[in-house]
Order: C-alpha cells, then structure tokens, then sequence
C-alpha cells in the first residue's frame, strides 16, 4: 500500500479535518524551506530564480491561508 491510497486503515487518521492540518502545514514548511533557497539565491546574485522562489512561497502562504480558513470553519461546524 502507497501513501497516496491510505484512507486511515493504517494510521488511524480517516478524517479530512486531518488532512486538511496536513496539508497546512506542509504549506507553511514549504514557504519556511523557500526562504532558504530565496536567500540563497540572492546570495548569488541571481534574480531569477530569486523570483521564482518568492513567486512559488507566496504560493505556499495562500494555500495555508486558505486551508487554515476552511479548517477553521469546519472545526467551527460551518
């Protein structure tokens, strides 16, 4: 069995509230581990990808927003 077919009978967790933390927080990582590479970028002086990187992390912060803004209005049965 893969990740992507388990529907809790493994880990216990069949519950899309879970998913939805899940999904979150590997939004809010993902914007946290971009900044790394932004600043790395810039180090060297490269726009470019500097940009992509900052395009791509605002990206990251959107979905967490959004997600952390569904889950709240599930938790708040809404």
């Amino acid at each position: 069995m893969t990740s992507e077919t388990e529907t809790g009978g493994v880990t216990g967790t069949q519950d899309k509230d879970y998913n939805l933390i899940w999904y979150v927080e590997a939004c809010l990582s993902n914007a946290l581990r971009l900044e790394s590479y932004i600043q790395d970028a810039e180090r060297a002086k490269d726009t470019e990808v500097a940009d992509l990187f900052r395009k791509a992390q605002a990206d990251s912060r959107k979905g967490a927003e959004l997600g952390k803004g569904l889950l709240r209005a599930r938790l708040n049965g809404g």
